[in-house]
């Protein structure tokens, strides 16, 4: 198991739910924090206790993104017209990472960011390597032909636990997407419920 693995999974152990729904993930069976500790149960949480989880659960999902770059993100959601928590979601739904995920190329938004780290992603023919990069309405999306018959990739493009959002459009046969309009929350497959409204209070403090 590689240390990537081993922080996703700890991720869902320490908040007892299985973030990105996969059948193989240890929160299944183990649905309590790590630790010899962790099994005795868990302490009733405080308002600040839920909101801070609620955060840690988001942060985590999105490939546990540095503290200071997801409030950052939040920070620039407040300034968009609309509110906050949609354009929040929204944002973070743009991350160059976050659409290679969504488009099913690889199994986690690990491994996506991967990708995009090793050069393997091109955004409108050209080249990123920047997994925040921000997507805009009809940014086209494409993976590299070198990497179309990689294990992982094909692995998971056969996966049947997941499907690609309608705010994306995808051709299979081509490897390539395209980021069609800004998702609302009821839009985006997250496999628990995203409680933004307590991370909102949470960065509101």
């Amino acid at each position: 198991m590689t240390k990537r693995s081993q922080s996703k999974h700890r991720i869902e152990r320490r908040y007892g739910v299985v973030l990105w729904g996969q059948a193989d993930s240890p929160a299944h069976a183990r649905p309590y924090p790590p630790g010899q500790h962790g099994s005795k149960g868990t302490k009733k949480l405080t308002d600040y206790g839920q909101q801070l989880a609620a955060k840690q659960k988001l942060k985590g999902y999105y490939g546990n993104i540095v503290e200071r770059q997801f409030q950052n993100i939040y920070k620039e959601a407040g300034r968009l017209k609309g509110d906050t928590g949609e354009n929040f979601l929204a944002l973070l739904e743009r991350r160059l990472d976050a659409v290679v995920y969504r488009l099913k190329w690889v199994p986690t938004v690990f491994s996506a960011r991967q990708l995009v780290n090793h050069r393997h992603v091109l955004v409108n023919g050209k080249s990123v390597n920047i997994a925040s990069y921000r997507l805009k309405d009809g940014d086209c999306v494409t993976l590299r032909e070198s990497m179309r018959q990689n294990a992982l990739v094909q692995v998971a493009m056969a996966a049947s636990d997941r499907d690609v959002p309608e705010y994306l459009e995808s051709n299979a046969l081509e490897f390539s997407g395209r980021f069609l309009h800004k998702p609302d929350s009821a839009m985006i497959p997250y496999p628990i419920q995203m409680n933004i409204n307590s991370v909102i209070e949470y960065y509101s403090r």
